[in-house]
């Protein structure tokens, strides 16, 4: 078995989603796939963190820092992102490290 690598990827909004009056039920749904797909991750020991930004403009964003075999691995996770693969949300893919951690913070 590979180690593990850590990855980041950097996920915005489709621009129409920017405004909330776009949003339909569907994309509620997809953002809910999107958040358990995330939780499964999490389940599994591969999600180190995911958040966004609080700003709901053309520069809010969210990353999800995780664990993955390999760039082609972590690709396929990002593209099976709910959010990412049903077009609710783009997606840009890094090698990461995570070089400091507080880990008194909860």
């Amino acid at each position: 078995m590979e180690a593990l690598q850590q990855f980041l990827y950097k996920i915005r909004l489709v621009p129409r989603l920017l405004d909330s009056a776009n949003w339909t039920d569907k994309e509620q749904e997809i953002v809910g796939e999107h958040f358990r797909y995330l939780q499964k991750l999490l389940a599994d020991n591969r999600l180190i963190l995911a958040g966004r930004t609080q700003n709901m403009d053309a520069t809010t964003f969210g990353i999800v820092i995780f664990l993955a075999e390999s760039e082609e691995a972590a690709r396929h996770v990002m593209e099976n992102d709910p959010a990412v693969r049903q077009n609710v949300m783009t997606a840009e893919l890094y090698p990461y490290r995570v070089a400091l951690y507080n880990s008194e913070w909860k």
